[in-house]
């Protein structure tokens, strides 16, 4: 691969010439009426959105609000699962809802393909990917993710409060997709930074939050040019090789991919990891049963997968159009809340509970259509590891300060603090 011309104007060729979409300005500030003026990004949201989606559920199932130019957040699973379905009268070509909208030129790929492209490019794209996480494929990782989780424990061995987020939870999912697309894995503070600035810097102005994401793209040319000078069997390597219509990915797919599988593969695992710790250190009953019953994990896992869902994805309004009772206006955002969806007491009985045992549980926390997430049987193992890994090490954990304990803003919500005494 030496010489690879499709890259020799570096990040310029991706970065620079992205086209820049409509703007609108920051807007945050307290909300008055969820119904009319909702905001993920509010406190209260970030803390507790459930009883929020609950309150929408019952009187207004379809919110709407002014903010970022305009955007609609279903609660009702039945609502949330026809938009994701819906490929004809919406549009994925940007799956973060922010106060800036990339311009129609990026259809159909996207800038982070597959997840935001459009039929029918996203099924090849999303092809191409499939056999990097295949059961088979997984498995091949358990091992070293099982000792990456010891030897975290070991460092947090012997103390009496640890921050299960920041020293376990977050470390995980970095080593893995590090490993996976042959990124240094000492860079994971530089990971940590890149998930924030992509999913909780929307509201920054457009020119800074452009500025942070040339950062990133900067990061993975540079990634990329020690691969073009020094292939070795990864995932980046295999991205720069493969071919999609009997040609080479452009360097827009390359990198646009790198940055879906670092940002999404991080955040998503790491919260849903942390959110389970959570969960156990305020439940004792179940932590418990899961230490007397281990072989109950993995359907546990499931039902904190459906009660702690922490991925909200968007879509876009292609065409104005009535849709179930409101005006849907061309451009307008779309929050498709998944863990609204997995709430809904018309899907789920007793919703609003935690059964460690449930055992018909179709959730919604890795997606629902086409965009259905590729990497869940990486994070189902990831998730299963990290747990079976804590509990055999610290079976008897409770919150050290329940208030101490911070969550996320944005589309993907994770416990950020995380303080458990294990002493």
């Amino acid at each position: 691969m030496a010489g690879d011309d499709r890259f020799t104007d570096g990040v310029a060729s991706i970065t620079q010439g992205r086209p820049l979409g409509t703007r609108n300005e920051p807007v945050t500030g307290p909300v008055a009426d969820w119904a009319t003026d909702f905001s993920h990004l509010e406190p209260e949201w970030a803390a507790d959105p459930y009883p929020i989606q609950d309150d929408l559920r019952e009187r207004c199932p379809v919110a709407r609000t002014g903010r970022f130019g305009g955007a609609w957040l279903p609660t009702r699973y039945e609502d949330v699962a026809e938009i994701a379905y819906d490929t004809e009268r919406f549009t994925s070509r940007s799956v973060v809802l922010s106060n800036y909208r990339p311009a129609r030129e990026v259809e159909p790929v996207g800038v982070t393909p597959p997840i935001s492209s459009d039929p029918p490019f996203h099924h090849h794209a999303r092809k191409l990917l499939l056999p990097a996480f295949t059961k088979t494929a997984i498995s091949r990782l358990e091992p070293a993710t099982r000792a990456y989780c010891h030897e975290l424990a070991d460092a947090l061995t012997g103390q009496d409060v640890v921050d299960a987020a920041r020293d376990y939870a977050q470390h995980i999912p970095m080593r893995v997709i590090a490993d996976m697309l042959g990124f240094p894995a000492e860079d994971g503070p530089k990971f940590r930074e890149f998930v924030e600035n992509t999913l909780e810097g929307v509201n920054l102005p457009p020119e800074e939050r452009i500025a942070r994401m040339d950062s990133l793209f900067a990061y993975l040319i540079a990634q990329i040019d020690d691969h073009i000078a020094n292939p070795r069997d990864d995932l980046t390597t295999y991205l720069l090789n493969v071919e999609l219509g009997g040609n080479r990915l452009a360097p827009s797919h390359v990198a646009g991919t790198m940055a879906l599988l670092l940002i999404a593969g991080i955040d998503t695992t790491w919260s849903a990891i942390g959110a389970s710790l959570w969960h156990l250190a305020k439940t004792p009953a179940d932590r418990e049963r899961l230490a007397a019953e281990p072989a109950l994990l993995p359907t546990a896992m499931e039902e904190f997968l459906r009660a702690y869902a922490p991925v909200t994805m968007a879509r876009m309004v292609k065409q104005d159009m009535h849709w179930r009772g409101v005006d849907m206006k061309a451009e307008d955002w779309i929050l498709l809340s998944f863990p609204a969806a997995n709430r809904d007491p018309a899907q789920f009985e007793r919703a609003d509970e935690v059964v460690i045992d449930r055992e018909v549980n179709r959730h919604a926390a890795f997606g629902l259509g086409i965009h259905r997430c590729a990497g869940s049987h990486l994070a189902r193992m990831e998730m299963r590891v990290a747990l079976e890994v804590w509990m055999e090490r610290f079976p008897s954990f409770t919150l050290d300060d329940p208030d101490a304990v911070t969550w996320s803003a944005g589309q993907v919500r994770g416990p950020r603090t995380l303080p458990l005494r294990i002493g």
